[in-house]
């Protein structure tokens, strides 16, 4: 069934995955990718809303566009394709411990992971992506390790969970203009001691929880894979904290500022309540606008 949104005709989008012969993982990744495009499914979706945002909706047209390309569709299943660590390895013609190394230390960045029945987080990287890492770094493929990777990777440095965070926030950042979705983007990766401390406001934390948005979704099974899972969805190191604590309290100063009314005391029908709430006193709070690089 198609649906008009906006003017144009839009595809649910268990429909769009089955027009365009992706499984439901391939699809969900084809549209974090931006391979597919997707468009808010109705007013709930859209900048001044209370609400979570609503579930989107693909564009009839962008569905012909994907199935008129060349190729279709294993073209587009091979964009989407992705590989273990191993598979990386057999890609690049590396042994498997090299493999780890260089993406424990962030030289590509994963697309997905779960969590095996062991508790053990497995990342998947797009095969695009290691093809591209190799032929850009050959000189990674073999020889020594360079010193400074040396010393991260001895200091047991891992930066796949936070490479993930990154392109996750950044996917989720691209798809949206409220600035109160942008600032629950970014705060849906602090843990909630950190976030507490950035937005001190008792009514805009629950403005952010309310419109927080899914990281990743899985089904584990114990309780050692649920904690593993929790794990690579929230910020650990100092540094990665601090980053999303500068960028979080830029984001709600240009929400606060543009949109004020979003966060209301529950006596709506006052003068008092349609009055935009005081920003808490934050230190060291950059004003330039945008993720700080």
């Amino acid at each position: 069934m198609t649906v008009m949104c906006d003017g144009q005709q839009t595809l649910a989008m268990g429909r769009a995955a089955r027009e365009l012969e992706l499984r439901s993982g391939e699809f969900e990744l084809a549209t974090q990718l931006g391979h597919v495009r997707t468009v808010p499914a109705g007013p709930e979706d859209r900048p001044g809303s209370a609400g979570p945002p609503a579930r989107r909706r693909v564009p009839a047209e962008e569905v012909a566009r994907l199935q008129a390309e060349p190729g279709f569709p294993e073209a587009l299943r091979e964009r989407l394709r992705t590989l273990t660590t191993n598979e990386a390895a057999a890609l690049m013609g590396i042994g498997p411990g090299r493999a780890l190394r260089l993406t424990r230390a962030g030289c590509v960045s994963p697309v997905r992971f779960y969590v095996n029945r062991f508790g053990a987080v497995v990342w998947l990287y797009l095969a695009t992506d290691i093809a591209d890492f190799a032929d850009r770094q050959p000189e990674l493929m073999q020889g020594s390790t360079p010193a400074v990777m040396r010393v991260m990777l001895n200091n047991g440095q891992d930066w796949r969970a936070r490479e993930w965070r990154s392109r996750r926030v950044a996917q989720l950042m691209g798809r949206t203009d409220d600035p109160w979705v942008s600032a629950a983007v970014i705060a849906a990766v602090l843990p909630p001691e950190e976030l507490a401390s950035v937005a001190q406001d008792p009514l805009e934390r629950t403005v952010l929880r309310r419109l927080r948005p899914t990281l990743a979704s899985m089904v584990t099974a114990t309780p050692a894979a649920r904690e593993a899972f929790e794990r690579v969805l929230a910020a650990e190191e100092f540094d990665e904290v601090m980053w999303y604590r500068v960028n979080l309290s830029r984001s709600l100063e240009e929400a606060r500022r543009e949109d004020p009314g979003r966060v209301r005391t529950p006596a709506t029908t006052t003068a008092a309540a349609r009055r935009p709430l005081q920003p808490p006193r934050l230190r060291n709070s950059p004003s330039r606008k945008g993720l700080m690089p």
